[in-house]
């Protein structure tokens, strides 16, 4: 008998297991065709091959689902940033938080639709605007350097509140205010890049 439910366990397993990987090959595949937000759900079970019910099982929409596209990308990405601030903590918390938006908006760049779609079931709930799993690990870093800019500047100086001060770059580092800005507007995102750095912090840049 127990090896009759250890076999069924194990059955269940790769079936689960072959199933996730045709959701996320079909989210790929129609995803590089229509982009994130032209696709639905049911569009993605019709391409895997599998009932509704089967992907919101997995995912209950869409966010979660690109949010397991990028994972792994996101693990190097804080990997990245976590490194180079430990290498570079002989730098100013300016100069360091300077590297951390450059090389957080090339991710950016390279993630644009991926990130925009985990970004998507927040931003139609205004109390979880901006409070991905993706900013809440970017904002801590954020506000320890924010707090190390505090602590720097002269005592007569007024200082700015860290944590309002991070939710503010988040929400300009966002997908629609990025993707605005550079599609939009016009800016480059170097131009992008300096412009954030003069806003949020420009008396650490003279």
């Amino acid at each position: 008998m127990n090896d009759i439910q250890l076999t069924n366990t194990r059955t269940e397993r790769r079936d689960a297991a072959a199933n996730r990987q045709r959701i996320l090959n079909a989210a790929l595949k129609l995803f590089d065709q229509h982009g994130v937000e032209q696709v639905s759900m049911n569009q993605i079970a019709t391409e895997a091959k599998i009932g509704p019910g089967t992907l919101y099982r997995r995912y209950k929409n869409k966010s979660e689902l690109c949010l397991d596209l990028i994972k792994d990308h996101l693990d190097l990405l804080f990997d990245d940033l976590e490194a180079y601030l430990a290498d570079n903590e002989s730098l100013p918390p300016s100069e360091r938080l300077r590297g951390l938006i450059a090389l957080f908006l090339r991710f950016r760049e390279k993630k644009a639709q991926l990130l925009a779609g985990v970004e998507e079931a927040g931003s139609s709930r205004p109390k979880n605007r901006g409070r991905g799993p993706v900013y809440e690990e970017l904002h801590q870093l954020i506000v320890q350097l924010f707090d190390e800019m505090a602590l720097a500047a002269p005592p007569a100086e007024p200082r700015a509140n860290s944590v309002f001060r991070a939710d503010m770059l988040l929400s300009a580092l966002s997908s629609d205010s990025y993707l605005f800005q550079r599609d939009g507007r016009g800016y480059t995102p170097e131009q992008i890049w300096e412009q954030l750095c003069l806003t949020f912090f420009p008396q650490q840049l003279r």
